[in-house]
């Protein structure tokens, strides 16, 4: 009898530790994966802490657009938004690239596109993500977090 209660008592022991081990990985893996999404948090909100800076691009953009009935001229005045000194200056540096740009963006538009709320919301988005597209190409950043319509004239 004495045999079968060690055996008990060994049985038992390796079963807790067995359970701790578990326990206690569950709890570092708990842990480590809470200062992973930490650090995701901190890292995806550090780019709103920086202040907003707005570049304001010297001319308003003209520009003809065609449509069924007939064609029409159309007027955007354009700033653009971005976080941060270094950005500012990065953007102030390429502001000819950005103005072409968005002259070409501007000039695929269509007098039907730009008389409706959302294809003017569209055409600010295309805009956005042409002018992030080439300031990664020149910068390896996107730069401009916002293009915004600062007045829009279709006549």
């Amino acid at each position: 009898m004495e045999a079968g209660k060690r055996k008990k008592i060994v049985i038992s022991v390796v079963i807790l530790l067995v359970i701790a081990v578990i326990g206690g990985g569950v709890w570092f893996l708990s842990l480590a994966s809470t200062e992973v999404k930490a650090a995701e948090v901190s890292s995806t909100q550090t780019p709103l802490k920086m202040s907003a800076y707005y570049i304001v691009l010297p001319e308003p953009f003209i520009f003809n657009v065609s449509g069924k009935e007939r064609d029409r001229v159309v007027q955007i005045k354009v700033q653009l938004m971005v976080r941060g000194e270094q950005n500012e200056a990065l953007a102030n540096k390429h502001v000819p690239l950005v103005e072409s740009v968005l002259l070409q963006t501007f000039a695929a538009a269509t007098v039907e596109q730009l008389r409706q709320p959302q294809g003017r919301e569209q055409l600010r988005q295309q805009a956005l993500t042409t002018v992030q597209a080439t300031m990664n190409k020149m910068t390896n950043m996107p730069v401009v977090e916002r293009v915004l319509f600062t007045g829009f004239v279709m006549q």
